[in-house]
């Protein structure tokens, strides 16, 4: 109750001043807003854009949990791999120890803090500067943020792309529900095109790599999508894929997870059915059309595209971050087609150009991320002209009937 009377105190002695927004945002942070409406007719739901943001963090700190001991997990298989020890021996095959969590938080916690605290910096000055109220919306993509980027990462690189992100991607439109690019997104595509090495996705992270000697010993490797773009074989089976004990970015690797998350978002009526399944659509139907082209030998076995065109249609949706960038990112809101006809449009053509983008671009093996932001860009005009549509087919009716 101290802490409560204190915060009220502060919160009143500000009121009115630049720094109200600043002790406001703490306030409601902590405590139930104890504002009420007056006048006027107000719809009255027990949700807000608080409560909306906590559930898609709910829906996100399971890819979070496995993405920690996963970095953990390939570090060790790594060191293991190079020793010659297979993944069925190896010492630390069992995937929840100590070991995994310790390796795994020590890198992955500090992504996860520097994102949240750029950030919220940013939001507060905004807020103060501007004089409006510190908007949640920063709280999901916060956590988006970490789950999206490679696990070895630079702290300074990240924070640099988080200020981008929040200045360029939100701030400029009028913040939170005005922004036309999904923020997170954003800072990945500032990371893609300002450091590319770093979000090639070519190199297996290892933490400070010592084979089991002790002996330093400098380990790299493929992941999965950049096995195939260069035509190599890949040793994980179907099974490693879908729970998600392979390499990849901290949160797109667990396909199982991932599905379970996109049903609780359906459920608790936040992400929208429509575009995840579109886009699953989408994306196997250019799966398709590209093994077509792969098995009726239009194309040569030695050519850079063979590998991922050959691969199986269904199993795009396993690897790389397609699951995830569908599930999380796809359907914001903000973002995404209204429209209920809009987002079929909208997810399928996600899918469809994010296999297209992963088979042809084998320098960056991955093309959930430039679809989202392109198919964002275009989801005005998708429900612009389904809108018409309607429009059109209803006056369509009233002739007649008037006729």
């Amino acid at each position: 109750m101290g802490l409560k009377s204190n915060l009220h105190n502060l919160k009143e002695k500000y009121k009115g001043t630049k720094m109200a927004p600043a002790f406001n945002a703490i306030h409601t942070f902590l405590y139930l807003p104890n504002e009420i409406t007056h006048g006027g007719t107000h719809i009255k739901a027990a949700d807000d854009l608080k409560r909306t943001m906590n559930v898609v963090i709910m829906a996100l700190v399971p890819c979070l949990i496995f993405g920690i001991f996963n970095a953990g997990y390939q570090h060790y298989a790594a060191i293991d791999a190079a020793a010659g020890i297979t993944k069925e021996v190896s010492l630390f095959g069992n995937f929840l120890t100590w070991d995994n969590f310790v390796i795994g938080a020590w890198t992955v916690l500090p992504l996860v803090i520097v994102s949240y605290v750029v950030g919220l910096v940013v939001e507060f000055i905004f807020a103060v500067i501007k004089g409006h109220e510190v908007e949640e919306g920063y709280l999901v993509t916060g956590m988006l943020v970490p789950l999206i980027v490679p696990v070895d990462i630079p702290l300074w690189m990240l924070a640099v792309a988080v200020i981008f992100g929040v200045v360029i991607g939100k701030e400029v439109f009028g913040g939170t529900g005005m922004n036309i690019l999904n923020p997170a997104l954003t800072i990945r595509a500032f990371l893609f095109f300002a450091y590319p090495t770093w979000m090639s996705g070519d190199k297996v992270w290892v933490h400070e790599a010592v084979d089991r000697t002790g002996t330093p010993d400098a380990i790299s490797g493929e992941t999965i999508l950049g096995s195939l773009a260069q035509n190599n074989s890949v040793g994980y089976d179907v099974w490693d894929m879908f729970y998600g004990f392979i390499p990849g970015s901290i949160g797109e690797t667990s396909t199982l997870l991932i599905l379970l998350g996109g049903l609780f978002l359906v459920f608790s009526k936040i992400g929208s059915w429509r575009i995840m399944l579109s886009s699953v659509l989408g994306a196997m139907a250019m799966g398709l059309i590209f093994n077509f082209v792969a098995d009726s030998g239009m194309i040569s076995e030695s050519s850079k595209f063979f590998a991922l065109m050959n691969t199986e249609f269904w199993m795009h949706l396993l690897i790389g971050g397609f699951a995830f960038g569908t599930v999380y990112m796809a359907t914001d809101p903000v973002t995404a087609s209204q429209t209920n006809k809009g987002k079929w449009i909208y997810g399928f053509l996600i899918g469809f150009i994010s296999i297209m983008i992963r088979v042809f671009n084998p320098a960056y093996p991955e093309g959930v991320m430039l679809a989202i932001l392109l198919m964002n860009v275009f989801a005005p005009t998708i429900d612009h002209y389904v809108v018409q549509g309607n429009v059109k087919r209803r006056m369509k009716r009233l002739k007649v009937k008037t006729a």
